[in-house]
């Protein structure tokens, strides 16, 4: 089973690398990656070209090609879309604590399910792995927080990407200011290689040097009312006081029915040698 809304990856001197296109080739899922006209021929080397979105130049940065990638969907008669970073090592299921790896595009299927229960997601996503340590109880979602890297983009909202720094966490914001909420999927798990460990996207651009201040202050101008930097992992972090935003309640369309009892969609456990 695969997802009903288009998936998109922004990417950028990564055509080596390519772990989000890897692990969508590997689950048979479809996709298509957006990059900068001058690196056209490098992705096309290594990618099908049918699954290439050229954008319109090579300066619009990553929250140009956030925005354009969401009016390109849009254009194609979309409800929602998904936005992937192109640094997805991979996806699971967690279950009882246990992560599963999926090999196939149905987690995307059934939170897409879930989401469209609700008349007021204006972003949803999966959790990364590092967050979902075993030895503690998660829940299978979570409200009113920030989405990260794999993100489900309801298009009748306009929120748009506007910060070269913690773009997802600034959109973010913007909609749960404005009433709106977030889902946050325990149940689903992404593994994402960790920033600044591979090269192209924004390391090279964003957080050489003391980026990482920047990058924390940054959305502190933006949220001051909510937002603080603080000193963790032995560098500069920003701080989000997502508490604030409880009150954001999901409003459900009008005669959804739920059903009782435990839909897995048809995914089952499977040794692999």
């Amino acid at each position: 089973m695969n997802p009903r809304y288009p998936i998109y990856i922004p990417s950028k001197g990564r055509s080596s690398s390519r772990f989000t296109v890897k692990t969508l080739e590997e689950m048979k899922v479809p996709y298509r990656i957006v990059v900068e006209p001058s690196q056209y021929k490098d992705y096309a080397a290594v990618i099908d070209s049918s699954k290439i979105l050229v954008l319109p130049d090579d300066d619009m940065k990553l929250i140009g090609s956030r925005n354009w990638i969401k009016a390109h969907s849009i254009n194609e008669g979309h409800l929602k879309h998904w936005q992937i970073d192109d640094n997805i090592n991979g996806f699971s299921r967690l279950n009882r604590n246990f992560q599963v790896k999926v090999a196939s595009g149905t987690i995307f299927a059934a939170a897409e399910d879930f989401v469209d229960r609700y008349t007021n997601v204006a972003f949803s996503g999966f959790q990364y792995d590092f967050f979902a340590k075993a030895k503690k109880i998660h829940p299978a979602f979570t409200l009113n927080t920030r989405i990260y890297s794999t993100t489900l983009v309801d298009n009748q909202f306009n929120y748009p990407w506007r910060s070269i720094y913690n773009d997802d966490t600034d959109v973010c914001l913007q909609a749960l200011k404005d009433g709106k909420c977030t889902i946050l999927f325990y149940a689903f798990i992404q593994q994402k290689k960790q920033t600044m460990t591979i090269s192209g996207g924004n390391t090279d651009d964003l957080y050489a040097g003391d980026g990482r201040l920047k990058m924390a202050q940054a959305i502190v101008d933006l949220h001051p009312d909510c937002c603080s930097v603080s000193w963790k992992f032995n560098r500069h972090q920003h701080h989000v006081c997502y508490s604030r935003f409880k009150k954001n309640k999901l409003i459900k369309v009008d005669e959804t029915k739920i059903f009782e009892g435990v839909n897995n969609y048809g995914m089952k456990l499977v040794k692999i040698k």
